[in-house]
């Protein structure tokens, strides 16, 4: 495992020197999070489960009738939807029509309400869970939600500004390059040593994650 200092100075020797910040990453920090309406969570939370497997700009021009479809993203109004609504948009031809993720919208939606209730917000309960268990929160939301697996859960919270690594191409095969894992870590024990890893590099340079990440990804081909 190579040091966080030798990471940055490998990619700021090899491929972008000076130029190496303006690239970063920008998380909120955990007050500023916990001030986004639940509403615009579960908004960005459904257009990343829309964009996975589409063109980005695709899914992000129907948006506006994605919100005037689902009451502005609502979350108590969305868990509150019945079978025969959800139906219904299958017909709206102003939106997306995959019935797997329309039927995720309900899920997502119940999810984030009633954590609301729980925590005060959705936004409270993401702005403090620990970044140092970013692979935990991954975990929830792929159990509590729906089609949030895979990249999915990070890449929604990494929209949203809460800080997190995102396990990319790049990402892993830097990973592999340096003998943290032999492939794709999916196994409770192999996403354990990639959390163990950025949290020692967080450690030393009191970086966010996501810029530890993406650095990382730099890494690649050099």
């Amino acid at each position: 495992m190579k040091s966080f200092r030798w990471i940055y100075e490998h990619v700021q020797t090899h491929q972008l020197g000076d130029d190496i910040e303006y690239l970063l990453p920008q998380p909120l920090d955990s007050e500023a999070l916990a001030l986004v309406a639940d509403d615009r969570l579960l908004s960005d939370m459904t257009r990343r489960v829309f964009r996975a497997g589409l063109k980005h700009a695709l899914v992000d021009s129907k948006w506006p009738e994605f919100e005037k479809a689902f009451f502005g993203f609502d979350p108590e109004k969305l868990s509150l939807m019945s079978d025969e609504q959800l139906e219904k948009q299958m017909q709206n031809d102003k939106i997306i029509r995959h019935w797997g993720k329309i039927k995720a919208i309900r899920t997502n939606a119940l999810m984030t309400y009633d954590l609301g209730l729980k925590h005060g917000s959705f936004a409270r309960f993401l702005a403090d869970w620990p970044s140092s268990d970013i692979i935990g929160l991954w975990v929830y939301l792929k159990k509590n939600g729906q089609q949030l697996g895979g990249n999915s859960g990070a890449s929604f919270l990494r929209m949203v500004g809460k800080d997190t690594f995102i396990l990319t191409d790049d990402v892993v095969a830097a990973l592999k390059a340096q003998g943290i894992v032999e492939k794709r870590p999916t196994a409770k024990r192999d996403l354990q040593k990639v959390q163990d890893c950025f949290n020692l590099w967080q450690e030393e340079s009191g970086r966010p994650l996501s810029q530890i990440s993406r650095l990382l990804s730099f890494t690649v081909g050099w």
